[in-house]
């Protein structure tokens, strides 16, 4: 599940009650993928003893400014967006950076004022990255060339920071960063994990309409743009089908291009839309899917492929990214990267035409170990 340095010679005492800043652009109540692991990863942490403080954006007037979490500081810095918090986060940083055993940040936003903390401060830095894109940018719908330049460039920039650990979440994130000149001794695949509880599946929950579910947030990578479309055809031969969308509402610009995606290919009668809904709405409108269709361009793990497999929930796949290492059970891989290849992955998903592997789990516990012998690694070394 994991793989880090091995300490040559005595193993060294364990440090207890390490203080480990996080440097996150976004976190709980936002809801993503890459929050969902930092807040399970700092209340985690908490129970073990350490202390966290989360410094993130306040992206909302509604949110506190400072607030305690399931045991977790948080505090949030007000910046009209993402974007701003690269720049203009940094006081703030350098000051909750001072008394840090250690500075832990993510890709994008959050990467260069942890890694000007770390380089001021003589901290140590580790980043846990999720994609690399490169080229991919370029390929990407929803954004025009200057958009899909900068971000670029801005990947390119914070490829160069001098992290002391990358952190890979899987093993073909892990190959993307090396291609971009990362040294391979700098990185640490360690998997995301989730909590795995006995499921309540019932066949008799699924829809009686064939119901086909895509869930997760409306990035420019997740391939709504072939799936729309695609969904449009197959409700054309099956007009009973149900395409049912669940996502958070936070990102009004993209949620209007799907939603005239939808009105183009005349799928109002035939979209169940559902807007942040709670982890149990979410698993009670899952286990009433046939399927699940992840198109995506690229996938740095995917925690909605690996709830799913664990809710048994049949999955339809670009097999993109780490898509390849996630999926298992019933699953269909797209032939074709395109709206058709999706559209054949219905029919088939309609005639139960899966390919059935044994399960793959990624338990939280090991992605907890895992980061805490990486920290105390860093510390004991400094």
């Amino acid at each position: 599940m994991f793989n880090y340095p091995v300490l040559q010679g005595k193993k060294p005492k364990i440090k207890l009650n390490l203080k480990i800043l996080f440097i996150l652009e976004y976190y709980y109540p936002n809801v993503g993928g890459i929050e969902k692991l930092f807040k399970e990863l700092a209340e985690a942490l908490v129970k073990e003893n350490h202390e966290v403080i989360v410094l993130t954006n306040r992206y909302e007037k509604t949110l506190e400014s400072e607030e305690i979490i399931n045991g977790v500081r948080v505090k949030r810095v007000h910046l009209k967006n993402r974007f701003f918090f690269s720049f203009f986060s940094l006081p703030t940083v350098l000051k909750h950076a001072r008394n840090s055993d250690l500075i832990h940040t993510t890709s994008y936003n959050a990467a260069l004022p942890a890694s000007v903390a770390g380089a001021f401060l003589n901290k140590k830095v580790i980043i846990t990255f999720h994609e690399v894109w490169g080229n991919l940018w370029f390929k990407l719908p929803f954004m025009n060339r200057f958009q899909k330049s900068l971000f670029y460039l801005y990947e390119k920039l914070i490829l160069k920071l001098p992290f002391n650990t990358f952190i890979a979440v899987s093993d073909s994130t892990k190959q993307n960063l090396i291609s971009h000149s990362i040294a391979s001794q700098k990185i640490i695949r360690i998997y995301n994990g989730i909590e795995y509880k006995s499921s309540d599946k019932d066949e008799a929950n699924a829809s009686k309409k064939f119901t086909f579910t895509f869930l997760g947030r409306l990035g420019v990578s997740k391939g709504l743009d072939i799936l729309i479309p695609a969904a449009g055809q197959f409700i054309k031969e099956y007009p009973e089908a149900i395409f049912q969308i669940m996502s958070p509402d936070n990102s009004k610009t993209i949620q209007r291009k799907v939603e005239n995606l939808i009105c183009k290919h005349h799928l109002e009668k035939n979209v169940n839309w559902f807007t942040n809904l709670d982890s149990l709405q979410v698993e009670e409108k899952l286990l009433s899917s046939n399927c699940m269709v992840i198109p995506s361009y690229s996938e740095g793990f995917c925690f909605v492929a690996a709830e799913a497999i664990a809710l048994e929930i049949p999955i339809i796949s670009s097999g993109k990214g780490a898509l390849q290492e996630v999926v298992s059970g019933k699953f269909i891989k797209m032939e074709t990267f395109d709206s058709e290849g999706i559209y054949q992955s219905l029919v088939k998903a309609k005639n139960e035409e899966y390919e059935i592997t044994p399960i793959k789990k990624f338990h939280f516990q090991d992605t907890l170990e895992a980061y805490l012998k990486l920290y105390q690694s860093i510390c004991q070394s400094k």
